[in-house]
């Protein structure tokens, strides 16, 4: 079995990610998933969250959302919606993002607002979790 895995994370704008990692931490629709080399191919849906991984380079964080994953023994396809490194994340923006949603979550009106502002106050959460900024 091999001991690393080639791993990249695409956005519609750009490769953010293509090395070869050691293992990596997926957040899946269901829960977040593990990958270590020679997995056993599936594919998954991903949320918003942190994908940690460790290459030569030491771990590493982003922030996620949306999209899917594809895990195959020798290869991880993340394909992201955003992906954003912590020094990419301006956490100002952030912070206003997370109260903003905190105040749609305090005046929701219906369910659907109370799921969208739930969301975007778990995606800035988040964000400002790997800018390690929370």
């Amino acid at each position: 079995m091999a001991e690393v895995f080639q791993f990249e994370i695409v956005t519609p704008e750009k490769r953010v990610v293509d090395t070869a990692a050691t293992e990596a931490q997926i957040p899946g629709k269901n829960g977040y998933l593990g990958v270590l080399p020679g997995h056993a191919p599936l594919i998954t849906e991903l949320a918003v969250g942190e994908i940690t991984f460790r290459s030569d380079s030491g771990e590493q964080r982003l922030a996620v959302a949306s999209g899917f994953a594809e895990v195959l023994p020798d290869k991880v396809t993340v394909l992201a919606e955003t992906a954003e490194r912590p020094e990419e994340i301006n956490v100002e923006r952030v912070r206003k993002a997370k109260e903003r949603a905190e105040q749609w979550l305090a005046g929701a009106q219906t369910e659907a607002d109370v799921e969208r502002a739930l969301d975007a106050l778990h995606r800035a959460e988040v964000r400002l979790r790997v800018a390690g900024k929370s």
